[in-house]
């Protein structure tokens, strides 16, 4: 039976009978052409062509079974012979063995199939995904990404596996029971026609009734798992701990769990009826052939063998008919998730590779990083982020950024590392524009110490092993030495092999931004990019880790986004963003002395009260 019909006895699935108005709006944004569905199979014709083979000739098989019983029931044991009973009953086992084996076949093969090609998709979408620019990931939610990868692709197993396989098989399985059911007598097989289209329209019907109830339990289930996800998580907890909202979370989780026991029992109440009135219909059924084989006129001399077979056949032939009639809406769900799929897969990255990177040897890299007439344009902004940028920053010195919010300084900083590309004008390490240089060899150059430090959820060998996996165990505590940190590694019981916990959360904020410290360190960048890496941190902190970022500073190009003014003041070049514009640009005497923006953010950092009325 297919998932959306139980015969009495078993349970109901919950497999929607009519199309969701979300899967057809999908494919109308965003059509799937058929040929790139059977491009993804092209590369397995021939498993492809044996499932088909499979099928066939298991359908064929199963067909042989009420003939036997016929056999058995008519000649076999009223005229005790012996040899045929042997014979007849050798070929059902035979037939349920051969079945079950083919079934099994067909299984492993159809299976294999479907993971090879949702791996593909999978490693496809992923691999196309990190080529995407920070823009994607900061307008698009982060579990919208996570339930295409996971969720789609996971819930299009069913339709590489099972969808095209079932119309193969409903559709042999309906013609040769229809066919057999037609030999065996074709009187009853009249009476079926009139009895099994409101057999089926009943079953659909009742199908239905439980398409809402289900509807609204993922809805409620959706809800639940988010709450578990937000509640539970670590940033959630250190939310409501720190908020007393543990209560209020509780009661939330509560009412959802609550509304579940009411939708769970409403849906299988519905179950409960849906099977109560589908044992009304295979009770009829078969009560309306055994009267019609009682009757002269309709019975044509049966025999009591033909009719338990064709009342075999004709109770196997919903399963097949059913499944045909949803072939529809498996097809249009199907067509949604390779359209949601397709999707990810056709987006254009704003950050391209280059047609022929530039091949460069990164030991004789000398790290000038110079910006021309740079400007960039955020997708729903008017006003460019970065204005007609011109600077240049000579191997081997450093340049800060500073000005208020929003003046462009991280927008800047990030052309450096080609997380994005300029709407105009061009930023080149050693005369090289970074959009002739694939993503490997900007990031073997460029390296960035950001705000928001990233630590994997592994051990701290691992996540220092990210930089460079060749590195090896003193390579290691030589990069901790350098950034500070080695005698707090060297104290915790497992050393490098300590889990730093979710997001780093095991180590404090300055902790953190030093183990960052010492994987970039082992990346031995030529150009290093430092954005505010020292900010919302505590001054003990700071001077920890302002030591480890000079030790990591010297002798490379730097680039600093100063949150803090004082940690800038021996800059090579101090450079004053405003609305995108470079206003002032100089040492830090000099900008003082000028008495301009610079002075004035100066005196602000240091004279609160000035700020306040400035």
């Amino acid at each position: 039976m297919p998932e959306d019909f139980t015969p009495p006895g078993g349970r109901g699935g919950r497999g929607p009978m009519t199309v969701d108005p979300r899967d057809r709006a999908q494919l109308e944004l965003s059509p799937v052409a058929p040929r790139r569905i059977l491009a993804l199979f092209a590369p397995h014709r021939v498993p492809i062509a044996i499932v088909i083979a499979i099928i066939v000739a298991s359908s064929t098989v199963a067909l042989a079974q009420p003939f036997l019983v016929r056999a058995i029931i008519d000649d076999a044991l009223p005229h005790s012979d012996i040899r045929l009973l042997i014979l007849a009953v050798g070929g059902m086992l035979a037939v349920t063995i051969v079945t079950a084996l083919l079934g099994v076949a067909q299984t492993w093969i159809s299976t294999r199939v479907g993971q090879e090609v949702m791996h593909r998709l999978r490693t496809d979408v992923f691999a196309h995904l990190q080529k995407q620019s920070m823009g994607f990931f900061t307008r698009t939610r982060g579990g919208e990404v996570q339930s295409r990868i996971i969720q789609d692709i996971g819930g299009m197993q069913s339709v590489v596996t099972s969808t095209a396989t079932s119309i193969a098989s409903n559709l042999t399985t309906a013609v040769g029971t229809a066919i057999a059911m037609v030999a065996l007598s074709w009187r009853l097989s009249l009476l079926s026609l009139i009895v099994l289209p409101p057999a089926i329209w009943l079953t659909r019907r009742v199908a239905l009734l439980r398409k809402e109830i289900t509807a609204q339990l993922q809805r409620r289930l959706a809800d639940m798992h988010v709450q578990v996800d937000e509640g539970l998580s670590v940033s959630g907890v250190l939310l409501t701990k720190t908020l007393g909202a543990g209560g209020a979370a509780t009661d939330r989780f509560a009412a959802t769990s609550s509304a579940l026991v009411d939708l769970e029992l409403r849906s299988q109440l519905a179950g409960r009826w849906r099977m109560a009135t589908m044992s009304i219909v295979f009770a009829t059924i078969p009560a309306l052939l055994y009267l019609a084989a009682g009757f002269p006129a309709t019975s044509g001399g049966m025999t009591i063998g033909t009719l338990v077979a064709f009342t075999a056949l004709q109770a196997g032939i919903f399963r097949p008919v059913m499944g045909l009639l949803n072939v529809g809406v498996q097809w249009v769900s199907s067509m949604a998730l390779f359209s949601r799929i397709f999707g990810y897969l056709d987006l254009v990255t704003d950050v391209p590779a280059p047609v022929a990177p530039v091949t460069l040897d990164l030991d004789r890299v000398r790290g000038e990083v110079a910006f021309s007439k740079v400007t960039f344009r955020y997708a729903d902004s008017a006003a460019p982020a970065v204005d007609g940028v011109t600077v240049t920053v000579p191997a081997g010195t450093s340049l800060a950024l500073v000005g208020d919010t929003g003046s462009g300084k991280s927008t800047l900083a990030s052309l450096v590392s080609r997380l994005r590309d300029p709407s105009s004008g061009s930023v080149t390490i050693d005369g090289i524009d970074l959009r002739r240089m694939d993503e490997a060899t900007v990031a073997g150059i460029v390296g960035v110490v950001s705000q928001e430090t990233y630590l994997v959820h592994d051990s701290i060998r691992a996540n220092l092993l990210l930089a460079r996996p060749s590195a090896s165990e003193g390579e290691l505590w030589q990069a901790l030495a350098a950034a500070q940190v080695a005698d707090l590694v060297a104290g915790l019981p497992d050393g490098l092999d300590t889990v730093v916990g979710s997001r780093g959360h095991r180590f404090s904020g300055g902790e953190k931004q030093r183990l960052a410290v010492a994987r970039t360190i082992l990346r031995d960048p030529k150009v290093l990019v430092l954005d505010e890496a020292t900010s919302a941190l505590d001054n003990r902190t700071e001077r920890a880790l302002q030591a480890a970022l000079d030790q990591l500073s010297h002798g490379r190009t730097t680039i600093t986004i100063a949150h803090r003014l004082s940690t800038i003041r021996d800059a090579d070049q101090i450079a004053v963003l405003q609305a995108g514009r470079i206003v002032e640009i100089g040492r830090h005497e000099d900008l003082l002395a000028r008495g301009g923006r610079y002075a004035e953010l100066v005196a602000a950092s240091e004279h609160p009260a000035y700020a306040r009325a400035a």
